[in-house]
C-alpha cells in the first residue's frame, strides 16, 4: 500500500482544477495582456479567476495579485512594504517560527540595515502577545506572523495580533499558505494588510500563488519589468495555473467543513492509537488549536531520518520537520523555538493528513509504525542508555 501523509508539503491536483486548466494549456494560449482576440480570451479567464478568488475570500478583485509561489508572495509583500515605509522606520517584527520564506527574508533585510525582532513562542508554538506589545517601537513598520505553522500546525491568534497592529498603525502581514482552503476566513476578519497563499496547498497546481494587498497600502517594487499585476509581479501571466487555482479554491470552500471534520477525526484516531502502542512519544502542540490534519510526533531517542526512510520502505510518505528544508540536517528552528531539546527535535516526524486519505490508510500506518520504532530503538545507544537508567 502507498500512503501519502505529506499534505502540508504539497497536495495532489484535484480533478476539477485539472479539467479547468486543460483548455488554457492547449486551445487558449494567447498572452492575456495582448489586445487581439487570442489575448482577450485568456484575459477574460484571468479576470474571472481573480474575481472568483476575491469573492471566496471576501476581498475586492483589485486587492489581489498573482505570483509564482507563496515564497514569492511573502517576498513581494514584506520587501515591498518595508521599502515603501523606509522614511517612517526600519524596524520589523516576525515570529521565530516563520517559514524560511519569511524568516530568511527578515534575516536578509537585517543585512540591508533593517532591525528585526524575532518573537518568542511558548511550548505549543503560540506567539507571546505581551512580548509583541513590548517589542513595538516608534519606527516599527511591519508585523509578520504566519496563520498556522507548517510543521506543528499551531494556529496563531490573528484577531488579537491584528488589533495590536491596527492600534499602533503598523502594517500586518500574514503567511496563510497553510490555511487558505483549509479554514474559512477573510483577511478582513483580522485587520490583515497583506496575506500570502499558494494553490498547491489546497489541491491546485504548483507554480502559482497570490498576495492580498489591502486597498490603499503603499508598496515599493523590487522586481522590474512590465506592468502585469500592478507592476509588482511583472511577467507573462500563467493563466492555466491561475484558472486552476481559482477552481481548486472553489472546490475547497464548497467542502471545507466536511474536510475539516474528516481530517481531524483521522488525526485524532491516529494519535490515540500510536499513544497506546508506542512509549516515549510526544504529540506536539496537542494542547492548542491546530490544523485539523497535522500531527507532529516526537519519537524520543531516535533520528527522524531513519524513521522517515523506514516508513518510506513500507510505502508511507511523511516529513521530518519541514519538507521545504529537508536537505538541512540541523534540528528544526520551529521545534527548538518551542523549547524542545535538540536531541528530541531530531526525532520528530510530521504526519499531514489530507482530502484523499482514508481510515484504511491510517490503520495501515498505525500497524506499520510501532514495529519500526521498536526496531530502530533496539539499535539506538540513546534508547539503551535511557532504558538502563
Amino acid at each position: 500500500m502507498k500512503v501519502y501523509l505529506d499534505n502540508n508539503a504539497t497536495t495532489k491536483l484535484c480533478k476539477e482544477a485539472f479539467e479547468a486548466m486543460v483548455p488554457y494549456l492547449t486551445e487558449y494560449y494567447g498572452n492575456s495582456h495582448s489586445m487581439h482576440r487570442f489575448g482577450q480570451e485568456t484575459g477574460k479567464a484571468l479576470r474571472e479567476a481573480r474575481e472568483t478568488i476575491a469573492n471566496l475570500l471576501k476581498i475586492e478583485a483589485d486587492e489581489l495579485i498573482f505570483t509564482a509561489s507563496g515564497t514569492e508572495a511573502n517576498n513581494i509583500g514584506i520587501r515591498g512594504v518595508v521599502r515603501a515605509f523606509e522614511r517612517r522606520g526600519k524596524h520589523i517584527i516576525v515570529s521565530e517560527i516563520e517559514h524560511p520564506s519569511v524568516r530568511n527574508t527578515a534575516k536578509d533585510l537585517e543585512k540591508l540595515g533593517y532591525e528585526v525582532t524575532f518573537l518568542k513562542v511558548d511550548k505549543n508554538g503560540l506567539v507571546d502577545l505581551e512580548q509583541l506589545k513590548k517589542s513595538i517601537r516608534k519606527d516599527t513598520v511591519l508585523i509578520s506572523v504566519m496563520h498556522a505553522n507548517n510543521e506543528v500546525g499551531t494556529i496563531q491568534p490573528l484577531k488579537e495580533i491584528g488589533q495590536i497592529a491596527k492600534g499602533h498603525r503598523i502594517l500586518f502581514h500574514v503567511d496563510a499558505v497553510q490555511t487558505v482552503g483549509k479554514l474559512k476566513f477573510s483577511p478582513k476578519d483580522y485587520n490583515i494588510d497583506l496575506m500570502s497563499f499558494s494553490a498547491h496547498k489546497f489541491y491546485g497546481p504548483k507554480g502559482v500563488g497570490a498576495l492580498y494587498i489591502k486597498k490603499g497600502t503603499r508598496m515599493a517594487k523590487f522586481i522590474t519589468g512590465g506592468g502585469q499585476e500592478k507592476g509588482l509581479r511583472p511577467g507573462t501571466s500563467n493563466v492555466a495555473a491561475i484558472v486552476g487555482m481559482a477552481k481548486a479554491l472553489e472546490v475547497a470552500f464548497k467542502n471545507i467543513k466536511e474536510e475539516y471534520k474528516k481530517e481531524k477525526e483521522l488525526r485524532d484516531y491516529f494519535e490515540e492509537k500510536i499513544i497506546e502502542k508506542i512509549p516515549e512519544i510526544v504529540i506536539n502542540s496537542k494542547e492548542v488549536d491546530r490544523l485539523p490534519g497535522t500531527s507532529s510526533v516526537t519519537f524520543k531517542y531516535l533520528e527522524g531520518e531513519s524513521i522517515l526512510l523506514s516508513l518510506d520502505f513500507k510505502g508511507i510518505a511523511v516529513s521530518s520537520g519541514s519538507a521545504c528544508s529537508s536537505e538541512d540536517l540541523h534540528a528544526s528552528h520551529v521545534l527548538l523555538g518551542m523549547g524542545i531539546e535538540e536531541e528530541f527535535a531530531h526525532g520528530t516526524i510530521r504526519f499531514s493528513i489530507g482530502r484523499y486519505n482514508t481510515k484504511e490508510e491510517i490503520d495501515y500506518v498505525i500497524n506499520e509504525l510501532p514495529p519500526i520504532i521498536e526496531r530502530l530503538r533496539m539499535m539506538s545507544p540513546l534508547w539503551n542508555e535511557f532504558k538502563n537508567n
